[in-house]
């Protein structure tokens, strides 16, 4: 009987001893990973004046007051839209935190050539205001004060010629700066492909590189049978091009098109190359250091078209916008991965059509605006740290 006994206490102990444990691990299981979080608003930017309209956005970024700047493309405005009072508003406009208009110039002038098509805005260190230019003739970045007056141009539109030309531009998308360096780096862009740097004070040539840090290779394209540059002028913002891109292929030796180049507080350089669907990450001198695809399967416009960092002194998460899936996606920047994405396709607030550029202020909140017949800026308002998402 007392044998009986001690084995069934010995059977109590062993399964509570087991439920101990399978509570322990439950207990020791890792939380799951937070990640920044973001709510629309719906109410920023206030209303332009003097009934005033965007076209297309292509370029927006934030200076040292947390000023919003945005370039458009008032030439993308159609016929039914500008119908009545209303009109196209200069092509580059100041927006001061609360989303109050509070300057605007731009278009042509004397002493230097505006582009074709608008694409790219930078405020730098100094506040120059730089323009890139996004035409199929553009060859050519211009620096204004920022209240609009010109002071210098480089490159000449309709004189480029290609990839490794070292005075002039290809379709430039985009403009980075260096302040450290005082270098300019140029995502070029729509025609040529690849990074080029200029000296930001004389605009010297410093050097370029295509994909991987190689020499770009504008007669690659030809020998694939693609058509490019194709036609993109002030009048068309249809911005899909004939191209080859096989996503089950081996990875492309050439960018197609170098929509964005930014720099990561450790110096990491990460280049948007939208039509290949990836991210390329380099060091300063053009040396590679790894890529990663992001909605490999997408065609057409790319997946691939503008690159922020999170505030955090590491800048642990990476957000790149993706135009033609209409999604934020959120990585994590240590390994590239996607760990959450907002969004989705829409007219709506928080939606999307046609996600083309994006800039983040100093409270970490994004400000996203819109090509195509999107033809808005967006701000999402950082919420903090929380659950990953999926977009619908």
């Amino acid at each position: 009987m007392f044998i009986r006994s001690a084995r069934s206490v010995l059977v109590v102990l062993i399964a509570a001893a087991g439920c101990a444990a399978v509570t322990l691990v439950a207990q020791v299981r890792p939380p799951q990973r937070k990640v920044p979080t973001f709510k629309v608003d719906p109410f920023w930017p206030r209303p332009l004046p003097n009934h005033w309209i965007l076209g297309a956005v292509a370029g927006i970024t934030v200076d040292a007051r947390d000023h919003v700047w945005v370039t458009h493309r008032p030439s993308t405005l159609q016929p039914n839209e500008t119908r009545s009072i209303w009109k196209a508003a200069p092509p580059v406009l100041e927006f001061d935190t609360d989303g109050n208009l509070v300057s605007s110039w731009g278009g042509p002038g004397e002493g230097y050539e505006w582009p074709q098509l608008e694409h790219g805005i930078l405020v730098d260190d100094k506040d120059n205001v730089w323009l890139g230019a996004g035409g199929d003739k553009d060859a050519q970045i211009l620096k204004f004060t920022r209240q609009g007056q010109f002071l210098m141009q480089i490159g000449h539109q309709g004189k480029g010629r290609g990839s490794n030309d070292i005075e002039n531009l290809g379709a430039a998308a985009n403009i980075e700066l260096d302040a450290a360096a005082n270098e300019l780096y140029v995502a070029d862009g729509y025609v040529n492909h690849r990074v080029i740097v200029f000296d930001a004070t004389t605009g010297a040539y410093k050097r370029h590189w295509g994909a991987y840090g190689n020499r770009p290779d504008d007669g690659w394209f030809t020998r694939q049978g693609e058509k490019l540059p194709g036609p993109f002028s002030g009048a068309v913002q249809n911005e899909v091009r004939p191209s080859q891109y096989d996503p089950n292929g081996p990875p492309a030796p050439q960018f197609r098109i170098v929509h964005a180049v930014r720099i990561a507080k450790d110096g990491l350089v990460y280049v948007c190359d939208r039509t290949n669907d990836r991210l390329q990450v380099f060091r300063k001198d053009g040396t590679f250091v790894r890529e990663q695809f992001i909605a490999k399967e997408t065609f057409g416009s790319g997946s691939v078209w503008d690159v922020a960092f999170s505030t955090d002194p590491q800048q642990t998460f990476l957000f790149v916008n993706d135009g033609t899936n209409q999604l934020i996606y959120v990585l994590d920047r240590q390994t590239l991965q996607v760990v959450s994405t907002f969004g989705g396709h829409g007219h709506m607030a928080g939606q999307f059509y046609g996600a083309h550029v994006m800039a983040r202020n100093a409270k970490g909140d994004l400000f996203v605006g819109e090509t195509y017949e999107g033809k808005r800026v967006q701000k999402f308002v950082y919420t903090g740290l929380g659950a990953p998402s999926a977009a619908p």
